[in-house]
């Protein structure tokens, strides 16, 4: 009887997920790239965010991919927001503000430090954004690097669309090694599912490392106000509460020029810790959407990675484990093919090979970014 509840159990959530992945993938492939032939009228002004902790081995990199942007200087304003770092990241900045009159450098140590904060992020973005000339906030990571037609791409969507918020494609630099071949596919298939649900209006999905927002709606929704207590969501949780106020007004921007490329982590414990990061404000959105979405996703994950064990007291059990297995994966693999080939790289040659590991993290990242705590950047958060 218990074998019989743990199959149909198992059948039951594979063909719900493998509706929801062909969903995504209806989404994706019904998406259209970005016209960039829109001619710009007037140039929009941008304050580019970049908050930075010990970020010395990236952040020149990262300004000069700005520095060269194919869009007037005079429009572009880039403030670095050094959140106590240990590093030369500040005195890197301070060797760029030499050279380069609009970068400005915010230093958190200067500055008064709140009672309590659980987000050190949000709360250095709140300084920059008060600091910001610009008509449009743009947000990045240090440890990234953009295409020199980046912020023209973005002025364009401002341009033809007139949104509140646009939400911007980011890849991870391809290494090949296993930690980086996971990492790039990982992030490929969130990446294609924040295109797929953003561009429906389904879900609010997006990465702080290619965000852009007007800055008035960010002072309409109250900024951070109600979600500052929460260590991570300056990106998602804020897209929630613009998309509450500013309805229809939130864009994907599907086109190769926006793009930005980031750094993966180098150990496994730090992709551990970076992933419970993400997964700890799964029960903390307002689109329930994204929760229940989330809740089978586990679900389905933790039902194969349980067969297997269960499987050691009924042999049987493995033909269908490697059966769901396999349906796991082509249907994945369905949807992975056109992300892909947005992104211009494929290694999708290796998806199959990972599954197991892939399977085994979604459960344990799942569980303790609910029940766990996480390190980030030297910072321990319960």
């Amino acid at each position: 009887m218990f074998i019989c509840i743990i199959l149909t159990v198992a059948i039951v959530l594979t063909l719900f997920y493998v509706w929801l992945i062909l969903l995504y993938r209806k989404w994706f492939v019904s998406l259209r790239l970005f016209d960039d032939t829109t001619v710009i009228g007037a140039h929009t002004s941008f304050s580019i965010i970049i908050p930075a902790r010990n970020e010395a081995n990236n952040i020149a990199a990262c300004l000069n991919s700005i520095i060269a942007q194919n869009y007037p200087q005079q429009y572009i304003e880039i403030i670095v927001i050094d959140d106590f770092s240990t590093d030369d990241t500040v005195a890197i900045v301070q060797q760029w503000q030499q050279q380069y009159a609009n970068i400005q450098l915010i230093e958190l140590s200067k500055e008064d430090t709140p009672p309590t904060t659980n987000s050190y992020k949000k709360w250095a973005i709140e300084k920059a954004i008060h600091n910001a000339n610009g008509k449009w906030i743009v947000t990045t990571d240090a440890d990234c690097i953009a295409g020199k037609n980046w912020i023209s791409s973005f002025a364009k969507c401002i341009e033809k669309e007139q949104p509140a918020l646009i939400v911007a494609p980011v890849r991870f630099i391809y290494y090949p090694t296993l930690l980086g071949i996971f990492q790039y596919l990982d992030f490929l298939s969130l990446q294609g599912i924040t295109a797929a649900s953003v561009s429906t209006g389904v879900h609010c999905m997006c990465n702080g490392a290619n965000l852009a927002y007007q800055k008035v709606a960010f002072i309409a929704v109250n900024g951070f106000a109600g979600i500052n207590h929460i260590a991570s969501g300056d990106d998602m949780l804020l897209m929630n509460k613009i998309k509450q106020q500013y309805q229809g007004k939130i864009i994907y921007l599907l086109h190769p020029n926006a793009i930005v490329l980031t750094q993966p982590v180098l150990t496994w414990k730090d992709l551990l810790h970076q992933r419970i990061r993400w997964a700890s404000k799964a029960d903390k959105y307002e689109d329930k959407s994204i929760f229940w979405v989330l809740l089978l996703v586990y679900l389905y994950n933790l039902i194969l990675f349980t067969l297997p064990f269960i499987a050691l007291f009924k042999w049987q059990l493995w033909l269908y484990w490697i059966l769901l297995l396999v349906i796991k994966t082509i249907v994945e693999l369905s949807f992975m093919k056109p992300v892909s080939r947005f992104f211009g790289e494929n290694h999708l040659q290796w998806f199959p090979l990972l599954q197991p590991i892939h399977i085994a993290y979604t459960v344990v990242v799942g569980w303790l970014g609910k029940f766990g705590h996480y390190q980030w950047k030297g910072r321990r958060v319960v």
